[in-house]
């Protein structure tokens, strides 16, 4: 029976399946002699060994649309990326790793910002300005009074979505808002595996809507850049590619070389100052990367 993975723990994974039963179901051995790891999003074939306990074992992983790497789910058609305008403040170097990120494994995104009741509008605006162009749409929600909930209902629609974002932005309870029988999908889950209550520790998977699935990931306070070469990160910052071979000189860092039309549209204003800074130290991040693999190498 085909089936799709919204959970996996503890070397068990759970399987929706046509039938619209949960199984539980354990890896034939082969995948880990392969180096198939299944993941959450995976379209699966299982054998039932009880139907009443619900019970499985997964035969075969389905061809993969996409596989994303961080967060490590598969089949996604966008991402969605929650950060509250305070309490706490938006980390934004954090939102731009990960827009980069996505970019670079080539995934739309959505930046969803919560607590829209607790800013000024001024605050609102400025934030929806930085990030205009960085994603394909931008929104603005509150939890509190329900605000921009059914548009990101609409942006949801027909769609996978994997969500993310840091743990106390407000991500599960819009979760409960666009799906308030999560709780209940997950309880039957803990309740399987004897666990007490519920905090996002797994990616999960939810069905909320025709032909639409939300993931759920775990909250983070970090996020590791990906392991590209430093002179490639200018291609995933939106900002930056209209101005793509004006520099003086060619392969130009636009942090330390005259003549950097990056660096000109910076001054005017054209480009935000933080989105920048952020890029200048993602940079020097990789650039160190390579220093201490290169350094390896030789010894």
């Amino acid at each position: 029976m085909k089936g799709k993975i919204i959970k996996g723990i503890a070397g068990f994974y759970y399987v929706w399946c046509e039938d619209e039963i949960l199984y539980e179901c354990r890896a034939r051995g082969g995948f880990r002699k392969e180096g198939i790891k299944p993941l959450v999003g995976d379209n699966v074939e299982i054998q039932i060994l009880d139907r009443e306990a619900a019970l499985g074992n997964m035969e075969e992983i389905l061809p993969r649309k996409n596989e994303l790497i961080r967060p490590a789910v598969a089949n996604v058609d966008q991402a969605m990326v929650v950060f509250a305008m305070a309490d706490p403040m938006p980390n934004l170097n954090l939102l731009d790793r990960f827009l980069v990120m996505m970019e670079w494994q080539g995934i739309d995104t959505v930046i969803c910002f919560s607590k829209q009741d607790i800013v000024p509008a001024e605050e609102e605006e400025r934030l929806r300005q930085v990030y205009a162009g960085c994603a394909s749409r931008v929104l603005a929600v509150s939890n509190k009074s329900h605000t921009g909930i059914e548009e990101v209902r609409e942006c949801l629609r027909g769609k996978t979505t994997v969500l993310a974002g840091p743990s106390g932005v407000g991500k599960s309870s819009l979760v409960n808002h666009l799906y308030p029988q999560a709780g209940m999908q997950t309880g039957a889950i803990s309740g399987k595996i004897s666990r007490g209550k519920h905090t996002t520790r797994h990616s999960e998977l939810f069905h909320i809507g025709r032909q639409t699935f939300l993931f759920d990931t775990p909250g983070f306070s970090s996020l590791r850049l990906p392991d590209l070469p430093k002179e490639e990160l200018n291609q995933y910052l939106a900002e930056f590619v209209p101005y793509e071979g004006q520099c003086r000189y060619p392969g130009c860092s636009h942090i330390h070389e005259p003549g950097c039309i990056v660096k000109e549209n910076l001054e005017k204003g054209n480009i935000c100052r933080s989105r920048y800074e952020n890029y200048v130290q993602m940079f020097e991040e990789l650039a160190e990367s390579e220093r201490s693999k290169n350094w390896r190498t030789k010894k």
